[in-house]
């Protein structure tokens, strides 16, 4: 493949009944495109954590996913309040999610850990008041 392919998803917050429908899209493309499963694994585990975090934190977002022959590049970017302390947030169990989500099952405070263990690499971009940017890259 000595092209990219650029998928893009509008993630609507709030609304836990389609999130992960973008990562199981892209999981399906990497399938259907012959990926490594390996490869599919990082991406479908690092971009579901990511999208639930815009569902749950940011009031939703987008999602743009560049695909080429030598990685997958993921970019969550969303509008929302911003990560007050990264460093804070990337602590497993760390949460701020609010007591309703936490009783759905959500908001365990595994969302960045698991982005930045099932990715090759990982950078957060956020503004407090003006949202945040992550951009994973898993390699092919």
């Amino acid at each position: 493949m000595n092209q990219t392919i650029t998928l893009t998803y509008t993630i609507s917050g709030d609304d836990f009944t389609r999130a992960g429908e973008a990562s199981s899209d892209v999981k399906k493309k990497l399938k259907q495109m012959g990926a490594n499963p390996e490869v599919i694994r990082k991406v479908a585990i690092s971009m579901y954590e990511g999208e639930i975090n815009m569902v749950i934190h940011a009031h939703g977002g987008e999602i743009t996913v560049f695909i080429s022959s030598t990685e997958i590049i993921i970019r969550l970017k969303d509008e929302g309040p911003g990560i007050v302390d990264v460093e804070l947030a990337m602590q497993a169990g760390y949460s701020t999610a609010p007591d309703n989500v936490r009783a759905l099952g959500f908001g365990a405070g595994m969302g960045l850990p698991n982005m930045k263990k099932y990715s090759d690499e990982m950078n957060i971009d956020t503004i407090l008041g003006e949202g945040t940017t992550v951009t994973i890259k898993v390699y092919m």
